[in-house]
């Protein structure tokens, strides 16, 4: 029996995390999304002008991923990479809003840098390695 496939109209993406409000507040201030979702509970929200959503959920026993992976420690589970005219100008302006730069770089076009709940994410140009 064929099964008829669901359209699918929209995601969001959830991050796990121990402060929603905080990271809402980091993400909404790097991307120039508007903070749609206050912290409510144990969740917030951005929304890029297009509609699309970032949710923060907090987690009681959150731990924070490391990066690069190590054996027997919480490893990153996706990251996220923000395409950028300026790569330096972008990177300033993360650290700026509490992002810390990663320990290890890995190329010349891009730089990875941690949020303030730790996750990894990447600042990138379109430039050849």
């Amino acid at each position: 029996m064929e099964t008829k496939q669901a359209t699918i109209n929209r995601i969001n993406i959830v991050i796990d995390c121990k402060d929603a409000g905080l990271m809402a507040s980091f993400y909404s201030r790097l991307l120039n999304w508007q903070w749609t979702h206050p912290q409510a509970n144990v969740w917030s929200a951005i929304t890029s002008p297009t509609g699309m959503v970032i949710a923060f959920q907090e987690i009681e026993e959150y731990e924070p991923p490391v990066w690069p992976w190590q054996e027997g420690r919480q490893g990153q589970m996706l990251h996220l990479d923000f395409y950028v005219d300026d790569l330096e100008e972008a990177v300033r302006h993360a650290l700026s809003l509490g992002a810390s730069l990663a320990g290890e770089q890995y190329f010349k076009t891009s730089r990875t840098l941690l949020d303030p709940s730790g996750h990894p994410f990447c600042l990138d140009t379109d430039e050849p390695e």
